[in-house]
């Protein structure tokens, strides 16, 4: 798998939220020991090479907002594998 160190250490986190669990770009930063990189955090995620294996749909916005996922379209794609799991917004 490609990346940077960094995203790659992203990466590793992501795969550890369990299915029908969300977490922040923010709280995933200070997971990673990188508090303040939250926006580097949801780059990473948006760099994700593999959607299937690493679920980044699980990383929302501190304010409980969706956030991003593979471009504007795929916003609706996010809400629709995190209802599938259980989660509501």
């Amino acid at each position: 798998m490609k990346g940077t160190d960094f995203q790659k250490k992203v990466w590793d986190e992501i795969k550890k939220i369990p299915k029908g669990k969300t977490i922040s770009y923010k709280e995933l930063a200070i997971k990673i020991g990188k508090p303040r990189a939250y926006r580097a955090v949801a780059n990473a995620c948006a760099k994700n090479p593999l959607l299937e294996i690493i679920p980044c749909h699980r990383v929302i916005r501190a304010d409980g907002k969706l956030g991003g996922y593979m471009g504007k379209k795929g916003i609706a794609r996010k809400k629709r594998l995190l209802e599938g799991e259980g989660v509501k917004f």
